[in-house]
């Protein structure tokens, strides 16, 4: 499978007459080469697609049943030579008993049929009068398969697999089906499927609407596709059927892993496909991951079904990479905000109370790090019912300070009605220099260091005066790029924001500002949001202003985070990253500069283990943690010179 892992699959919803197989099976093929011109590898039709699920008695005619084998035979000769995989809906007969089928073909052949398992029977639903539920143990024909007897059937003159435990794929790849209802049952045959080896399913469906309904399905799907850390690809009926007492909407979904990735419009006259690609390297790593996944070997004894690869030609993806996976999306942005804050106040209110403290010590620099963990310190001190001025905020100028940060910092400590104490570091740093005999003017990384752990030192002894904690301020973001200096403010007595990555700093202040706080503290909350990020750690100019910025000399924040999400969240290796970040950063961003930065992150990842593999307890918010004690557990001794050579060779 080329393509970084992805498989483009699609879901059809042909435009479809009842019971005029002919005219059907012209519309799906009109699909399927449309879905073939598009580089789909396998789509998907409705339940029953070749005759129309909504015959009723008519399923009982051997009129009907010849038509539709007619329709499938005229259909795999018509589409021979085209190497896409497609799987239609057909009645097939077996055994003197009728069966609701799944067909899945490939280069004029039929390569298994799946018969439907579980039958509805109920209000509407009366499929038990025409067709038999499927059993694996039924006495159906079998045959030896690779030593093992496997169910066949005999359709249009040939012999071919009969089974709901068929694996169909290709270079360890696997699908498998399932129709409408089997998804609904207490245990869905999809499940099985997952527990042995498919990453991929498809159900082919004909369910009407009701009221309410659409919003279930789509729950249910989701949730299937998450369980199974598997793509779901859902085909409904659509137009054409008979609207005699329901309607069939047509409703057509893609998900990955309990995301839509793509769905149909509803209520169409027209034939619709919708396409959209499943990341398999990234369904992999879930299963990987997740310990629980494949616990007990399952009992159905499966048939593997191999197929060819239907396109290895390369093709834009379809589906959107989001530039920031770290913030919540739309729909739910101020509930995951809430979530969010209110975890780092947990974790922080436990903490207090565990340790009897009287006080909560953070420094102030006038940067969005400081300010949010200062946010979460008001909150916390809220919740506790302990006084604001339980929290002392500590502004600690130095030779880079800013004229807008320190303004910034006291305007904001004022505003929320804590403890304020201000201690200018320079006459500290200064002899300090002269006692290691370091040149003032030689602005090395000991000279910025040195700010940096005089600042912690003020801080830790402030908190041993006060019994009270320091209360850490980077974040997730400066710990996977080393960026704190190591004993100065990469170490504190709680992490408030060490799950919390640079891109969503600003969201949550936002948010913050927005939703919890007056007028007179909103104010330099949007300023501090507005500023550049610096440890302004080298000299300000004459007029006051910083001129040292992070993101000069490590990178953008955008990338990094974008780099770090996928490199911890599943794996990816820096080709696939890179891959992603030239869709997710299109027309913002040359390749280049991409390359760059992402060398800049897996060296630096690499290099600073060692601040990481000794940092202080925090809580962690999403599904990326560098926590050496949980999620996160490296040597700090480990080469990156497998990821750096592969960088190497990746061309802008």
């Amino acid at each position: 499978m080329n393509n970084h892992g992805f498989l483009r699959v699609a879901a059809a919803i042909p435009e479809l007459k009842v019971a005029d197989c002919e005219f059907n099976a012209q519309q799906i093929q009109q699909l399927i080469i449309e879905a073939d011109q598009q580089n789909v590898s396998i789509v998907c039709f409705p339940e029953l697609s070749i005759t129309g699920y909504t015959c009723g008695d008519l399923f009982l005619q051997q009129t009907l049943i010849q038509a539709a084998e007619q329709a499938v035979k005229t259909l795999l000769e018509e589409t021979q030579d085209l190497p896409i995989c497609f799987i239609i809906g057909v009645p097939v007969e077996e055994n003197s008993k009728l069966y609701n089928c799944a067909l899945v073909c490939q280069s004029g052949q039929i390569h298994g049929i799946v018969p439907k398992t579980c039958l509805p029977n109920y209000s509407e639903f009366y499929e038990k009068r025409w067709f038999e539920p499927f059993q694996n143990d039924l006495d159906t024909r079998k045959e030896q398969i690779d030593g093992t007897k496997f169910p066949v059937a005999m359709y249009l003159d040939h012999i071919v697999p009969f089974s709901s435990d068929i694996l169909f794929g290709w270079d360890g790849f696997h699908f498998a089906v399932e129709i409408c209802e089997d998804v609904w049952s207490v245990i869905p045959p999809s499940s099985h499927h997952a527990m042995n080896q498919a990453s991929l399913i498809f159900n082919l469906s004909a369910s009407p609407e009701l009221i309410g309904k659409q919003q279930y399905v789509k729950s249910l799907l989701s949730q299937q596709s998450a369980r199974c850390h598997a793509g779901y690809v859902y085909a409904g009926a659509g137009f054409g059927e008979s609207t005699t007492d329901l309607v069939y909407a047509g409703n057509a979904y893609i998900y990955e892993n309990g995301k839509l990735l793509a769905e149909s419009q509803r209520f169409q006259f027209q034939s619709q496909l919708i396409v959209s690609e499943i990341d398999f390297e990234l369904l992999a790593a879930e299963r990987q991951k997740n310990t629980s996944f494949i616990s007990k070997p399952c009992q159905p004894t499966y048939q593997a079904v191999p197929l060819e690869l239907s396109s290895e030609a390369e093709y834009q993806l379809s589906r959107k990479i989001a530039p920031y996976p770290f913030i919540p999306a739309t729909e739910n942005y101020s509930a995951s905000c809430e979530e969010i804050f209110s975890i780092q106040v947990a974790g922080l209110s436990k903490r207090i109370l565990h340790a009897r403290c009287k006080s909560m010590v953070v420094g102030i620099s006038g940067g969005v790090d400081s300010t949010l963990a200062l946010l979460v310190c008001v909150k916390t001190a809220d919740k506790l019912g302990l006084s604001r001025k339980s929290i002392c905020g500590v502004t600690m100028p130095g030779y880079g300070t800013s004229n807008r940060t320190y303004q910034n910092a006291l305007h904001l400590m004022q505003s929320l009605g804590i403890t304020h104490k201000e201690i200018n570091i320079i006459p500290a740093c200064e002899q300090h220099f002269k006692d290691i005999s370091h040149d003032p003017k030689q602005y090395d990384v000991t000279y910025e260091n040195t700010q940096a752990r005089e600042r912690t030192q003020i801080l830790m002894d402030l908190a041993n005066q006060q019994n009270g904690l320091v209360i850490g301020t980077g974040d997730l973001s400066e710990l996977a790029l080393g960026w704190a200096t190591y004993n100065g403010d990469q170490m504190s007595m709680y992490g408030v924001n060490s799950g919390i990555p640079k891109t969503l700093v600003r969201h949550l202040i936002k948010w913050v500002a927005e939703t919890q706080m007056d007028s007179q503290s909103k104010t330099p909350l949007i300023d501090i949001i507005e500023t550049p990020v610096s440890p302004e750690l080298l000299p300000a100019d004459k007029q006051g202003k910083m001129t040292q910025f992070t993101e000069d000399v490590v990178g953008p924040y955008d990338l990094h985070d974008f780099f770090l999400y996928y490199t911890l969240r599943y794996g990816f290796s820096p080709s696939k990253i890179y891959y992603l970040a030239q869709y997710a950063f299109e027309d913002v961003l040359e390749n280049a500069v991409i390359r760059k930065w992402l060398e800049v992150f897996f060296r630096r990842f690499f290099s600073n283990q060692f601040k990481r593999s000794c940092m202080p307890d925090g809580p962690k918010v999403g599904s990326v943690n560098l926590s050496p004690r949980g999620d996160w557990r490296m040597p700090s001794d480990a080469s990156a010179n497998l990821w750096l050579k592969e960088i190497s060779s990746l061309e802008d």
